[in-house]
């Protein structure tokens, strides 16, 4: 087990920011595969998002949740995908940005999966407590539920999953539910919580990260190439008013895969009472997820998150949080040496070479 010893960020705390486009608490009712999987830009509705933002995913512009809303992360995938492209910024889909993302349209986005007997085995916690206290507590921050381990696994936020898949009990083995089309994340079961699996070298041959570039204002993380090649895109939350992310350019010192997360009184983080030394176990619903990458500028670090619905949306005590699986995706990638640049102004996606 990997301990991880550092100020590290927290669960989300004071939201400061809100999507601004309007979207219902939960997914479109009328959201079902056949909609979604036919979905094309003459219709923008829930099915033609959901539709988007898989096919955003596969070519490593996450959108965050996949849930068939039009938020912030969508909208910030889709523009820096179509800065790529060289096409107009808009964060909409129109008719050339539909053909560039989509170029054989009626291939499907979703698939079945069968819930296997690993899905359903735990360990679950069903009620995992707020405070870091009460978390010392346990032996592992493990998921809540099937249903919730499933979501992470196929990238997808609770809400779309039940929709997709009414009256399915998702856990019972056995169950063939709808998820969607995406690379899995890895996972397996320890004696008390539910682990990442770290990527082989033979998968992430070729996608090797030379350089991540922390976009400030975009609340955005980038992987480059040595060759300055872009290998992916992530929305982020980062820092606080109290500890905002550093500026200039720092390195990867280590990547820990499924850390504890310790705690110091020193740190003095709101909302937080303790005077003593904490330590919180592994887990995806630890503070930190599932993985952490190790930054030279003391006490920051890139992690995972137990609230991917959050990411973009609120801040942190300084850090950089990402969802688990673009965490997870990140840093089998990474590698010690690894240049983190943190940008105070926006700029665009584009090849470094040619900034």
């Amino acid at each position: 087990m990997i301990r991880l010893v550092a100020a590290l960020a927290l669960i989300s705390i004071t939201a400061t920011a809100a999507d601004t486009a309007p979207s219902k608490s939960r997914a479109s009712p009328d959201l079902t595969s056949d909609s979604i999987n036919s979905a094309g830009p003459e219709r923008n509705d829930a099915a033609l998002i959901t539709k988007a933002e898989v096919l955003l995913d596969r070519n490593h512009f996450s959108p965050g949740q996949i849930d068939g809303k039009n938020g912030e992360n969508f909208r910030k995938a889709l523009a820096a995908f179509q800065q790529t492209q060289k096409l107009n910024p808009t964060g909409k889909i129109d008719p050339d940005t539909w053909n560039a993302l989509a170029p054989e349209p009626s291939a499907p986005v979703l698939k079945s999966y069968t819930i296997s007997e690993e899905d359903v085995a735990g360990p679950f916690e069903k009620e995992v407590p707020r405070s870091l206290e009460q978390m010392a507590k346990l032996h592992g921050l493990t998921y809540k539920s099937p249903l919730e381990e499933l979501s992470e696994k196929f990238h997808m936020s609770e809400n779309l999953l039940r929709t997709l898949n009414p009256g399915a009990d998702f856990d019972r083995a056995g169950t063939t539910i709808i998820v969607t089309d995406v690379q899995p994340m890895a996972l397996h079961h320890s004696r008390h919580t539910i682990e990442a699996v770290q990527p082989t070298r033979e998968q992430v041959e070729g996608r090797s990260v030379d350089t991540i570039v922390v976009n400030k204002p975009a609340r955005e993380v980038r992987a480059y190439t040595k060759d300055g090649k872009l290998l992916g895109v992530y929305p982020a939350t980062i820092g606080s008013e109290e500890k905002p992310a550093p500026t200039g350019t720092f390195k990867g010192r280590r990547v820990a895969w499924n850390p504890d997360y310790h705690y110091d009184p020193k740190f003095g983080w709101k909302n937080v009472k303790t005077k003593q030394k904490l330590t919180v176990a592994l887990g995806p619903n630890n503070p930190v997820g599932l993985v952490w990458i190790d930054l030279t500028a003391s006490s920051y670090g890139i992690h995972g998150t137990p609230e991917p619905d959050t990411i973009g949306k609120t801040v942190s005590h300084g850090c950089i949080r990402l969802t688990n699986w673009d965490a997870v995706d990140l840093a089998a990638m990474a590698h010690p040496g690894t240049l983190v640049k943190f940008e105070d102004q926006d700029t665009t996606v584009v090849p470094l070479a040619s900034k």
